[in-house]
């Protein structure tokens, strides 16, 4: 039997008070990264949340928040070791969704954390080819400054310099090296 003291204040206990089951806590986390509430996921990865779950689509906390351009919650997860090159279902990375969204901040950071430059979704899409696809002058600078390869041809054969080429987009493919001659 334990002895309380009757001046010392309880506190009440709510027995209504919802608990959370692991998937909902789960979701509230990779809420939290795609909504850019990056003192809530610190705060989720100091309890000792993984940093590489995923959602029903193999989005991961880092892709989620790479994708809607919230540096501050992406520096969180790597700093709380979360995988730069983790993909998603269709074989995407972090690296890809910020190159087809254009957010230059974002993807510096994920190059310093060592994104892989080439990696190739499922389609054999890289990044490169995603920001040609979507006239992403200023990110297809970056990347071809970061070592991409403009060559690398994806499932149908595309290479970002050929869509450049065919896109017309004459600045980006001036800033690709040249084919070596034979």
């Amino acid at each position: 039997m334990t002895h309380t003291d009757p001046d010392t204040p309880t506190a009440p206990v709510d027995e209504d008070a919802a608990s959370f089951t692991p998937e909902q806590i789960v979701r509230l986390f990779l809420d939290a990264a795609r909504d850019g509430q990056a003192d809530l996921v610190a705060s989720f990865l100091e309890a000792g949340m993984d940093p590489d779950l995923r959602n029903e689509r193999g989005h991961s906390a880092l892709i989620l928040a790479a994708y809607n351009s919230h540096a501050d919650t992406v520096a969180a997860l790597l700093a709380g070791g979360a995988s730069v090159d983790l993909r998603d279902d269709k074989g995407a990375t972090a690296l890809a969704g910020v190159a087809f969204k254009g957010d230059l901040a974002v993807a510096r950071q994920l190059i310093a954390a060592g994104a892989a430059i080439d990696a190739p979704n499922h389609a054999g899409r890289t990044p490169l080819i995603f920001a040609v696809m979507f006239n992403r002058g200023a990110m297809a600078a970056f990347l071809l400054e970061s070592g991409a390869d403009p060559d690398l041809r994806d499932g149908e054969g595309n290479s970002a310099r050929l869509l450049a080429a065919q896109l017309g987009l004459t600045e980006v493919t001036a800033l690709m090296p040249a084919l070596p001659t034979a």
